[in-house]
């Protein structure tokens, strides 16, 4: 990455809201510019479901980015939560990042997120074009749709977007994008230290890959009603971390399902999560995953706030 301020009172930071409909690869744009995984990916529909802060530690300075649930139209109460945790995120930050799927033509919820832009008008905001690998890429249309939004605005004139073309699974693919998130942010100090790369619970953390691991596995329909909470670590100097984890899911038919046949799945799920933990955190991780049948877990207060989605403190 290029260079900038030699001193560390031109050294700049800000927050970065990071929104956009699901599926647009938010996560994986947040992990390319971290250059650490901070953030699940899947292509299964909603598979962040907590705000999560991947911070860019850069000779430019700092930016922190909330990662936010995709925008989706909801279906029950979980899904409700999780588009107002989106919407929150994007008030309140330095720059909004609204990131689309380019490589598909603009749906609903991308026209939903320009008319939010136009109509709040916030003062800094980045559209990043993703995918830009693939073709065909439908760049023309998304710049018309902000014309056509921007222009029904009434009142004061929207700001003007800046655009970017991305891709966040190629390396190098989010320099530009970079560049201009530095470009807007403003001077000042550093909002986390040096060697943080997120500031995400690690409960919640480890919770997220097991989940992400059953998201690549799991039938169509299941993946939605999956939660995973952490309900343990037990902690040994010599021996590493033993984690009891809990696999939620609503009806006896579906835990069959989690399992697998005589434990399979639930096995597949364990050896490919422990490493990626124990490379997360340095230390040897053994799993033990427990399936339990909980019918309207999308409703539970407290296992809504185990599972970091009404902003309990983990």
């Amino acid at each position: 990455m290029a260079g900038g301020a030699d001193t560390d009172n031109l050294r700049k930071a800000a927050m970065v809201g990071v929104v956009g409909r699901t599926n647009a690869g938010k996560s994986t744009v947040v992990n390319q510019m971290v250059g650490e995984k901070v953030s699940i990916v899947s292509p299964v529909e909603q598979t962040t479901r907590n705000t999560i802060r991947g911070i860019v530690e850069d000779p430019r300075g700092q930016l922190v980015l909330l990662d936010t649930p995709g925008l989706h139209k909801a279906v029950g109460p979980l899904g409700k939560l999780l588009n107002g945790m989106a919407r929150a995120t994007s008030a309140g930050v330095d720059v909004l990042l609204v990131v689309f799927d380019a490589a598909h033509e603009p749906q609903l919820e991308d026209e939903g997120w320009m008319s939010r832009t136009a109509r709040e008008r916030p003062e800094k905001v980045v559209f990043a074009l993703n995918k830009c690998d693939r073709s065909p890429f439908f760049e023309t249309m998304f710049r018309d749709l902000w014309k056509k939004v921007s222009a029904g605005t009434t009142g004061v004139s929207p700001v003007e977007p800046r655009w970017v073309t991305c891709c966040g699974i190629r390396k190098g693919g989010c320099d530009a994008l970079l560049d201009a998130l530095f470009d807007l942010a403003e001077p000042g100090p550093a909002l986390f230290p040096e060697d943080v790369v997120t500031d995400y619970p690690r409960k919640l953390a480890i919770a997220d890959v097991v989940r992400e691991k059953m998201l690549q596995r799991l039938r169509d329909e299941v993946p939605h009603e999956v939660g995973v909470v952490v309900k343990d670590i037990f902690e040994d100097p010599r021996r590493g971390w033993d984690v009891a984890v809990t696999i939620y899911v609503n009806r006896p038919s579906q835990k069959g399902i989690v399992i697998g046949p005589r434990g399979s799945l639930l096995k597949a799920v364990r050896l490919s999560a422990e490493p990626e933990i124990a490379d997360m955190f340095g230390v040897r991780v053994r799993l033990e995953l427990w399936v339990k049948v909980e019918p309207n877990w999308m409703k539970n207060g407290r296992l809504l706030a185990e599972m970091g989605y009404l902003g309990a403190e983990r």
